[in-house]
C-alpha cells in the first residue's frame, strides 16, 4: 500500500512538470536564447525554427522536439531591427517577419527571405521583400504574419480591432494593401503569433493566454467561417506558434527569470 501511494506521488509530481493547464510542455529552450519571438516547421523537416526579436544578432536557431539547439547560422547581409515571426512556403523556404515597431514610427518594413538549401549553412544571405503601409495608414506594430496562396498576411497587434494587411511573396518594394480588420470577442487579444496548416484549411493567431483557430472560412476571407477561443489556462509571454499537424501546434514562451523559455504542444481538436 505504501508502494502504491508513492507511485501515485511520484505520477503526480512528473504529470505537473510535464503540463502547464491544458499545455504540454516538450523541453525547455536553450538557456541562451531569452527572447524566442517565433517558431516554423518547414515542409520535409522536423527541425523548430526560431529567431529572438530587436536588440539581438541576425542569427536563425533550428531547435530539436526537446528545445535544445541544433542549428546556429548566422545570417550576414542584414540585421535584426525587430523579428517578430516566421513563416515557409510548400518548398521549404523559410521567411523572417522583420515587421517590429514598437513605437509606431517605423516607415520600412520588411520580410527576409531564407532559401531552403541555404539552411545547412553556418552563415548565409536572404533575399529583402520591403513594404510600405497605404497611404493615410498610420503606422502599426506587427508581430504576427503567414503566407496563402503566395502572398502575406500580416496581423496588426492591438488591444481591440487589428488590421490584416497583403503583401505578394516577390523580392522588391511594395505598398500593402489592407485586406480586412477585426474584433475578436473579449479582452486582452493582443496577437503575437500566427501559422496557417499545410492544408491551408486552418488559421491559429496566438496570444500570451490562449489560441484563435479560424477554419471553414472562403478562399482568403478567413473571418467567414468559425473562429473559436481555446484558452490555455497559463499566461506566459507567448510569441512563437507553429502547426505539427492539422491538429497540434507548437508553441513558445519568452523566457522570464525562473519562468518561460518552453516548447509547448497544444491539441486544437
Amino acid at each position: 500500500m505504501i508502494k502504491s501511494k508513492r507511485l501515485i506521488f511520484i505520477f503526480l509530481i512528473t504529470f505537473s512538470c510535464l503540463s502547464t493547464g491544458q499545455l504540454k510542455i516538450e523541453g525547455d529552450i536553450n538557456t541562451s536564447l531569452e527572447e524566442v519571438s517565433a517558431a516554423e516547421i518547414t515542409t520535409q523537416s522536423d527541425i523548430i525554427w526560431t529567431i529572438q526579436d530587436a536588440g539581438n544578432d541576425a542569427k536563425l536557431f533550428g531547435l530539436d522536439s526537446k528545445g535544445n539547439v541544433i542549428r546556429d547560422i548566422l545570417i550576414t547581409n542584414t540585421s535584426n531591427i525587430d523579428w517578430e515571426d516566421l513563416t515557409s512556403d510548400k518548398d521549404g523556404n523559410l521567411y523572417i517577419g522583420d515587421f517590429g515597431n514598437n513605437n509606431e514610427k517605423r516607415k520600412y518594413f520588411r520580410i527576409l527571405k531564407v532559401n531552403r538549401e541555404d539552411l545547412n549553412k553556418k552563415t548565409l544571405e536572404v533575399e529583402t521583400i520591403e513594404f510600405t503601409l497605404p497611404k493615410g495608414q498610420s503606422s502599426k506594430d506587427f508581430e504576427a504574419f503567414f503566407l496563402f496562396k503566395n502572398s502575406f498576411y500580416i496581423i496588426s497587434k492591438e488591444t481591440k480591432k487589428f488590421i490584416v494587411i497583403k503583401v505578394p511573396n516577390k523580392a522588391g518594394r511594395h505598398g500593402a494593401i489592407i485586406h480586412s480588420d477585426f474584433n475578436l470577442d473579449g479582452r486582452h487579444n493582443k496577437i503575437t503569433a500566427a501559422d496557417i496548416s499545410d492544408d491551408g484549411k486552418i488559421v491559429v493567431l496566438l496570444n500570451h493566454n490562449k489560441l484563435w483557430k479560424l477554419s471553414d472560412f472562403l478562399d482568403d476571407d478567413f473571418f467567414s467561417g468559425k473562429i473559436k477561443k481555446l484558452p490555455f489556462d497559463h499566461d506566459s509571454q507567448k510569441e512563437g506558434v507553429t502547426f505539427k499537424t492539422n491538429s497540434k501546434v507548437l508553441i513558445t514562451d519568452e523566457r522570464n527569470g525562473t519562468t518561460g523559455g518552453n516548447l509547448y504542444s497544444f491539441n486544437i481538436d
